[in-house]
C-alpha cells in the first residue's frame, strides 16, 4: 500500500509540477518592468544578455549578470521562490554532476588545494579545476535563468510571434506550438487514465495485469493521438490555414523599451571591456 500511495504522489506529483512549469502564465499577465516592454526589444535584449554570458571570461561578470537577472525578476513581480525552483533544479543540477570531475587534478592540473587518500588513490582538488567548475556552473545557472525568465514574462503567442519576426524557420515555430499545446492535453490525458484505471482496478494489481494495462493505454494513446492529429489539421485547413499560422501584430516600441535597449547595449560594451580583462 505504500509502495503504491508513492507512485501515486510521484506521478501526480511530477505531472502538476510540468503543468505549472510549462503552463504557468499568470506572470505574464502581470504588471510587472519586463512585462510592459515590447516583446521584439525583451527577445533582442535577452539575446544580448545570453550573449555576454557565453563570452565573457570573467567570474565576475557572471555573478553581476546573475544578480541582474535576480533584479529583473523582483521588478517584474515575480515570486522569488517559484523562480529559483525553476532555475536552479534539473539543467543546473545535471550541470553540477557534469563539473564536478574537473576539479581534480586527474582532469585539471594546478595548484592543489585539498588532498586525499582513499583505498590507495590519491585525490586532489586544484585552485584551476575548482574556478574552472564554479565558472561552468555560473555560466549555466545564469543562461537557464534568463531564459526562464523570458518564458514567464512573455506571452505564448507573443514569443511565437517575435520568432517569425527574427526569421525563425515557419516549420520550427509551427511545431513548436502544437507541441506546447499538445503536451498540455497530453498531461491532462495521463492524470485521467490513472485516475480511471485506479477506480476500476483498485490500488493493487498483479504485475502482469498490470503491464497488459499500460501495453492497452500505450496503444489508446497513439490512436488517440493520431486521429487528433487529423482532426486538428483538418479544422485547421477549414479555417483558411495555407502553411503560416497568422497572428495580429499589436506590438508598439516606446520610449521605454529604447531607453531598456541601450542600455543593454552599454551594458554589452562594458562588460565586454572588463570580461576580457
Amino acid at each position: 500500500m505504500k509502495n503504491s500511495n508513492f507512485i501515486q504522489r510521484s506521478i501526480i506529483g511530477a505531472l502538476s509540477f510540468l503543468k505549472d512549469s510549462i503552463f504557468q502564465e499568470e506572470y505574464a499577465l502581470q504588471q510587472g518592468f519586463l512585462q510592459s516592454l515590447d516583446p521584439r526589444v525583451k527577445v533582442a535584449t535577452f539575446l544580448i544578455l545570453i550573449m555576454q554570458i557565453l563570452f565573457t571570461s570573467s567570474i565576475s561578470v557572471l555573478l553581476f549578470l546573475y544578480v541582474f537577472c535576480l533584479l529583473l525578476v523582483l521588478v517584474s513581480r515575480i515570486n522569488l521562490g517559484f523562480f529559483l525552483m525553476r532555475t536552479l533544479i534539473f539543467i543546473p543540477l545535471f550541470s553540477l554532476f557534469i563539473a564536478i570531475p574537473a576539479i581534480f587534478s586527474f582532469f585539471s592540473p594546478g595548484e592543489t588545494l585539498v588532498t586525499w587518500s582513499i583505498l590507495g588513490l590519491k585525490f586532489m582538488i586544484t585552485r584551476q579545476g575548482l574556478n574552472g567548475a564554479l565558472f561552468f556552473l555560473m555560466r549555466v545557472i545564469s543562461s537557464v535563468s534568463f531564459v526562464v525568465l523570458l518564458s514567464i514574462t512573455t506571452k505564448h503567442f507573443e514569443l511565437l510571434k517575435v520568432l517569425r519576426i527574427f526569421k525563425i524557420p515557419q516549420i520550427f515555430v509551427m511545431t513548436l506550438g502544437m507541441c506546447y499545446r499538445y503536451v498540455y492535453l497530453f498531461v491532462e490525458i495521463i492524470q485521467n487514465t490513472y485516475l480511471a484505471i485506479k477506480s476500476r482496478v483498485g490500488v493493487l494489481v498483479h504485475y502482469k495485469s498490470a503491464q497488459h494495462i499500460v501495453a492497452w493505454n500505450i496503444a489508446s494513446l497513439w490512436n488517440r493521438s493520431v486521429s487528433l492529429n487529423e482532426e486538428v489539421y483538418k479544422a485547421m485547413l477549414s479555417r483558411g490555414f495555407k502553411g503560416e499560422a497568422l497572428a495580429w501584430d499589436d506590438f508598439k516600441i516606446k520610449t521605454r523599451d529604447w531607453f531598456w535597449l541601450l542600455v543593454n547595449l552599454g551594458t554589452l560594451l562594458v562588460n565586454f571591456r572588463w570580461g576580457q580583462k
